[in-house]
């Protein structure tokens, strides 16, 4: 899972960006979040506002500053529209998925790849 803070010119794009670090702890997820501050590379993304998040390289959110709980809501969102795991990796579950409430990758890691 890639995850892209997108914004670092003002105190609404460094709180965005804390907020998406504290809610990537919360999920106990093991992902690194990218703080992205060159606006090249923002406007490359197709986002002309910022603070912004981006998840897999897909836009969730431009021109505002997300608290914890909105961040967290949008990571399972996706997580849960691409089948990820709580682990940040591909969940091959299927329909009987077990990952959602957290993940025992740590015991037994077939369900992920």
């Amino acid at each position: 899972m890639k995850i892209q803070a997108l914004g670092g010119c003002c105190k609404k794009s460094t709180s965005n960006y804390e907020a998406i670090v504290q809610a990537v702890k919360e999920l106990d997820l093991k992902v690194e979040v990218e703080h992205v501050t060159d606006f090249d590379e923002i406007m490359k993304l197709g986002v002309m506002s910022t603070p912004g998040l981006a998840i897999n390289g897909k836009i969730l959110s431009v021109g505002r500053a997300l608290n914890v709980m909105q961040a967290k809501e949008l990571i399972i969102k996706v997580m849960k529209s691409e089948s990820e795991c709580s682990c940040g990796e591909r969940c091959d579950c299927g329909d009987n998925c077990e990952c959602e409430d957290g993940c025992d990758c740590a015991d037994d890691p077939s369900c992920c790849k």
